[in-house]
């Protein structure tokens, strides 16, 4: 088939070098993209917002899959242009898409179908603001009801702080906070049946230790060797289930990726969050792991085949992704530096950089341009030696200011039981 991946970071990337590992796949177009799908892929500059333009590329090279990498487009209808032009597309309609592009709407969603997930309330004035945080008490969860790019939560035991974004952002939904470990499932839907993927951890948290302020995610590793054997099934039967019929139930079909952010409490798994697309850098480890063709898999969610798929099949051993970080990010993060090293990085054995926020300095020359500017990949038949190979490839990158988390699957790789 001829692929199209719509997005230019890590996540674009990553879901490009797997349809090019994919016998299936035989042309293979990214737009934006970056420097690194330039070597796998034809980039083309539009605007992924814009659906007419995207539906024009995509008839123009005969794309037979689209693949939706970011949020964005997902809730500005671009699959909706697509479908109606009958070309098939990985990713739900705008309606759909409402699950990540409104918290409000998750947490009602939630509500009817029984989802366990933090208590909370929406809030639009600093009245109510203030009641929701006297219930839920510290630390506090604040958490802007659109898209903020993965940075619109905030986690504090500052009471001042978490008011301060509850302003900055207008309508919050403030929530109790859930303790325990952080789990992201990826499941593939075609609205009816469900598909799930290898559970994954990210590293939200900017600094080594869990410091500093919340990113877009700064890591992550799969397997997880610490996560129950029966935690995936518990998933799909209270969560991932139930959302897809409550959906189907209103009326829209969900089809595409459903992104399920838990909470492994001590009551159990509960839902911090959905997603609408592959979560970034999580996508860069799962995608790693799998072993079954991916563009037939993706189209199937379109077509609504995902039913005769019973089991997928996964590469042995282990990934770890860590984040190479612009100088400044999260905040306003420095644009422009040269970026060497990677070709060092990816001579090691077992490891390759994926570009996240780079773009052409002159002509061949690499320049960073975004906040997350790498991921380094390392791979191994286990936790250990696999992040051991991404901190050495990560060691050959050079970047002014750049940093990168040191602590990475650490205390997996020690077998230490996260639950």
């Amino acid at each position: 088939m001829k692929a199209l991946v719509l997005g230019g970071g890590g996540r674009e990337h990553a879901l490009v070098r797997a349809l090019s590992r994919d016998s299936g796949v035989t042309d293979l177009h990214c737009a934006p993209g970056n420097p690194g799908t330039s070597a796998l892929a034809d980039n083309h500059v539009i605007n992924v917002l814009d659906g007419l333009a995207v539906t024009e590329l995509a008839a123009r090279i005969g794309a037979e899959l689209v693949v939706v990498g970011p949020e964005a487009p997902l809730v500005e209808g671009v699959a909706d242009a697509l479908r109606e032009r009958g070309i098939p597309v990985f990713g739900p309609d705008r309606e759909a898409a409402r699950l990540e592009g409104s918290k409000a709407f998750a947490k009602e969603v939630m509500e009817a179908a029984g989802v366990p997930t933090a208590r909370a309330r929406v809030c639009k004035n600093p009245g109510q603001v203030a009641e929701a945080l006297d219930a839920f008490g510290a630390p506090y969860v604040v958490k802007d009801d659109g898209l903020a790019a993965g940075k619109g939560v905030v986690v504090t035991g500052d009471r001042a702080l978490a008011e301060q974004h509850a302003r900055e952002c207008g309508r919050v939904v403030i929530e109790e906070y859930l303790d325990g470990p952080e789990v992201s499932l990826f499941v593939l839907s075609d609205g009816i049946h469900a598909v799930p993927l290898l559970p994954a951890q990210d590293f939200k948290r900017a600094y080594t230790g869990d410091e500093g302020p919340n990113t877009g995610g700064m890591g992550a590793y799969a397997p997880l060797p610490w996560a129950a054997p029966g935690l995936v099934d518990e998933v799909m039967e209270s969560v991932v289930r139930p959302t897809i019929a409550e959906m189907s139930q209103r009326g829209t079909r969900y089809q595409g990726l459903l992104y399920v952010g838990l909470a492994l409490t001590s009551a159990g798994p509960r839902v911090i969050e959905f997603n609408a697309r592959f979560g970034d850098p999580e996508t860069q480890v799962v995608l790693d792991r799998l072993a079954t063709p991916i563009g037939s898999l993706l189209q199937a969610a379109d077509t609504g085949a995902l039913g005769g798929i019973t089991s997928l099949d996964w590469h042995p051993g282990a990934a770890v992704t860590v984040v190479i970080a612009a100088e400044n990010y999260p905040g306003d993060p420095v644009k422009g530096d040269p970026i060497t090293g990677i070709d060092a990085a990816n001579a090691v054995e077992g490891a390759y950089v994926l570009h996240a926020g780079t773009a052409w300095s002159g002509a061949r020359d690499l320049k960073s341009n975004g906040g997350r500017v790498l991921n380094v990949v390392g791979t191994g038949p286990d936790l250990t030696q696999a992040r051991g190979r991404a901190y050495e490839a990560a060691a050959k990158i050079e970047l002014r200011g750049s940093f990168f988390r040191t602590d990475i699957a650490e205390k997996a790789a020690l077998g230490k039981d996260m639950r």
